[in-house]
């Protein structure tokens, strides 16, 4: 498969100490691949590089073989959408409106709204099940609608690679399967999707390959099957459980054991 995004050498922080490094990561073509790892383990932290969002203290992105933080940022937003995690919108914006966003990495002085843009933003709020909110409020959406017309904006964005930042946190379980079922989706249809997501169940389920973390560093690349395993579970996040198969999936299943 073809390399999309590479991080080499990658080391990230905010101050003195680092949450990433030395870290070297490739996220193939095609790929739904889902960061997992305790909290302040450096997933977020990493996907908001492979964004362009996070300057390196050391390292480098690479998007498509050339350095990202050296790509103009229309042109790497044309090949990639981040959907943050918490994302704030501006007050009064409507539904439509926000999707439209997606749409700006497509304009010049030469090129403004299209044709090509309109249905761009149809299509976004029809996957998203979002049209018959179209001009709602986005304030005075639930969390599920808020969360769904945050995803009409990356969808409208129209980019080969989608990066998601705990897209279902504050969700109900039923909306989060919705969302994740959404991503799977998009993920078959041709899309290759990044995602941190902190359920290891919904992670084993939907990705193709699992990426575990543990204090800054990757400690297991695979798949569910190979990444998650009791002893794992043990090392990295002091949990002792069995894995066992999902009865309908087949895929990993965590069951922690009884504390005494």
């Amino acid at each position: 498969m073809n390399p999309v995004l590479t991080a080499e050498g990658l080391t990230l922080g905010y101050g003195a100490d680092p949450v990433v490094e030395g870290l070297d990561l490739t996220v193939s073509e095609g790929e739904f691949t889902v960061v997992v790892g305790p909290n302040g383990c450096g997933k977020s932290t990493l996907l908001k590089a492979l964004g362009r969002v996070n300057r390196p203290v050391a390292g480098r992105v690479l998007l498509h073989g050339t350095d990202i933080r050296a790509q103009r940022a229309k042109a790497v937003a044309r090949a990639l959408a981040l959907l943050p995690q918490s994302p704030v919108a501006p007050e009064g914006i409507t539904v439509r409106a926000l999707a439209a966003r997606g749409r700006f990495p497509y304009h010049t002085l030469l090129r403004q709204w299209s044709p090509e843009d309109e249905a761009a933003v149809d299509r976004a709020l029809e996957l998203t099940g979002t049209a018959e909110l179209a001009d709602a409020h986005v304030g005075a959406l639930s969390g599920g609608q808020r969360q769904r017309a945050w995803v009409a904006m990356v969808l409208a964005q129209d980019t080969g690679v989608v990066l998601l930042d705990e897209p279902t946190t504050y969700l109900d379980i039923a909306h989060q399967y919705e969302l994740l079922e959404l991503f799977a989706g998009l993920h078959r249809a041709g899309r290759t999707v990044v995602a941190v997501l902190h359920d290891l169940a919904q992670a084993a389920r939907y990705a193709t390959r699992l990426v575990l973390m543990h204090g800054g560093r990757v400690v297991a690349d695979g798949s569910p099957g190979e990444v998650l395993t009791s002893e794992r579970m043990g090392e990295v996040f002091g949990l002792a459980c069995d894995v066992v198969p999902d009865p309908r999936t087949g895929t990993p299943l965590v069951i922690p054991h009884e504390r005494s």
